[in-house]
């Protein structure tokens, strides 16, 4: 992988899939395709548009609510979310931590200017901070038994070092906006702007140019206010939002709005599944573990559609299907498990759900979330687009009614993957170093990247021993033979033997071929084992065969 826009200096979280990363990650969404809807009979796909509606975003309440509570740290500058933010224990104290002596000097005297305390500092350390209660933090003097001055808080501190000095929270929401249309509605608002903006009495110019339109909504809002600041946002938002468009934060809308065109085109009726793999956009106010979590991503999501009370089965069986199929491809399956959302936690549309944890250097966090989301979506959007998302069912009889037939909306289960996270994940769970002893004896390190034989990008590396006597030639005429069978194979000539299957071993390729004089004189090759590096001598037409008889049962 490689910084994106690495020559300017690189943008933060984004990363570009080189050669190499651009295979493993789609042979990881194609094993993931193959296994959700392939191999499934009531299982179908779509790939929607990025952008939609915005219409679809308010349905949904991702417009309105999908936002993080976002802070500022008085000191530092850090921004971060609240909701993540660490919570000292009642009591406690609360210590500053810098990255060295000259930072701690000189957050001290911005404290003391701001704040009106001396914090003893010690090295890197500001101490004198304490956690009273869940809403109070204190100064306490060296050797005070009593704060010598407090303030309210909200029982948190910044992540960085530890501050208790924090701005009020302000919500930051989620999406990337984009404007749709040839012209620029930003210069609607500086016309706009250029009429009103410098009136005396800006709230009554609003209120002529508007008219009605000023009656209403954030503007009225704003009027009734009398501040400012509010009446120009609030301007700019009525100005630009009629050409404001998202940058979709998940596939599984596309879904849900597109669920009776695929029901009724594909003649589906409930349990089954609309599957979708792509990008989404979340504009994160925190990015951290490399690609575990940044504003771009690919997700692997499949909304499954069942008959109302029949949720919890299907919970379970997807559940099972779901580690079963994480598992499958790790060398370590330990490393996977399950982690059930309490109830205070759940998301507002979910009854139930169920993480796939992985175990990351940094400690346990989610891969994948199995939800059951009821029917909230659906009606959610029923009811904006005054569209009938149901299926009827002719041979049931309504519960309430007692009559045929019965129109419901299914409830859905959505096992949502993210395909970067796995790209991370099956890297962390193939690295490996073997010690092992050189010609000399002398212990050597190996590195070897067990990636499974199905996720690895070059299945097969064809290895000329030497670059002459037809060695390169009988080693191309196998590639192309490979190729020709779809499997992905490398040709590779440069370098000791030893130094190919080493390079080989280090980005995951399974098996080497190797051609030598051997093989000019009785039509036969060395097949090399990556993980046990066991040789075995097999015939050159039978090299397609094993190498795809190895990669079907590895599965």
């Amino acid at each position: 992988m490689f910084q994106s826009s690495e020559i300017y200096g690189g943008l933060k979280s984004a990363y570009d899939y080189g050669p190499l990363g651009v295979e493993l990650k789609r042979n990881i969404m194609g094993e993931w395709w193959r296994d959700m809807v392939t191999t499934r009979e009531n299982v179908v796909g779509i790939d929607a548009s990025i952008i939609m509606k915005p219409d679809v975003w308010r349905a949904s309440g991702h417009a309105a609510g999908f936002a993080d509570p976002l802070v500022d740290c008085l000191v530092s500058k850090e921004r971060f979310r609240a909701d993540k933010a660490p919570r000292p224990a009642p009591g406690s104290e609360i210590p500053i931590t810098c990255v060295d002596k000259g930072v701690a000097k000189d957050y001290a005297e911005q404290i003391e200017k701001r704040f009106g305390v001396v914090l003893d500092r010690d090295a890197n350390v500001l101490h004198g901070m304490r956690a009273i209660d869940a809403a109070t933090v204190g100064f306490f003097p060296k050797g005070a038994a009593a704060p010598l001055k407090t303030w309210p808080w909200r029982g948190y501190v910044s992540p960085l070092i530890g501050s208790p000095f924090l701005s009020d929270e302000r919500q930051f929401n989620l999406m990337f906006r984009t404007a749709l249309g040839a012209v620029d509605p930003m210069q609607d608002v500086s016309a706009l702007m250029a009429e009103i903006g410098s009136a005396p009495d800006l709230a009554a110019a609003v209120k002529t140019k508007l008219g009605k339109d000023a009656e209403t909504g954030a503007i009225a809002k704003a009027l009734a206010e009398n501040d400012r600041v509010k009446i120009i946002r609030a301007l700019i938002e009525h100005v630009t939002g009629p050409h404001m468009a998202y940058l979709r934060p998940e596939t599984a809308q596309a879904m849900f709005v597109q669920f009776k065109n695929v029901m009724d085109s594909q003649s589906l009726k409930p349990p089954f599944g609309i599957a979708q793999m792509g990008k989404s956009f979340r504009n994160e106010v925190t990015v951290e573990h490399f690609i575990f979590r940044s504003c771009e991503f690919e997700q692997m999501e499949m909304e499954f559609f069942c008959e109302p009370g029949t949720q919890g089965q299907w919970m379970d069986y997807w559940k099972d299907q779901r580690m079963a199929w994480w598992r499958r491809f790790a060398n370590y399956p330990q490393d996977f498990t399950f982690r059930q959302h309490e109830k205070d936690e759940l998301a507002h549309y979910a009854d139930q759900c169920f993480d796939v944890d992985y175990k990351y250097p940094w400690g346990w966090s989610e891969l994948e979330g199995i939800a059951s989301r009821t029917d909230h979506d659906l009606h959610a959007h029923e009811d904006a687009s005054g569209q009938k998302l149901r299926y009827v069912d002719q041979e049931k009889e309504d519960p309430a009614t007692g009559k045929k037939p019965w129109a419901y909306r299914p409830f859905v289960i959505e096992p949502a993957a993210g395909a970067t996270r796995a790209f991370l994940v099956y890297l962390l769970d193939a690295y490996h170093e073997d010690e092992r002893k050189d010609a000399d004896g002398k212990p050597v390190i190996r590195t070897v990247l067990k990636l499974h034989p199905r996720l690895a990008p070059i299945k097969c590396a064809v290895c000329p021993l030497v670059k002459k006597d037809g060695m390169p030639e009988k080693a191309r005429e196998i590639i192309a033979a490979m190729l020709k069978a779809g499997i992905n194979a490398k040709y590779d000539e440069k370098n000791s033997i030893g130094k190919r299957y080493a390079k080989h071993d280090e980005i995951g390729t399974p098996w080497c071929v190797t051609v030598d004089s051997q093989s000019i004189q009785d039509g036969t090759v060395t097949l090399r084992d990556r993980d046990t590096t066991e040789q075995v001598r097999i015939r050159v037409d039978e090299v397609v065969a094993q190498i795809r008889s190895r990669l079907d049962a590895s599965i």
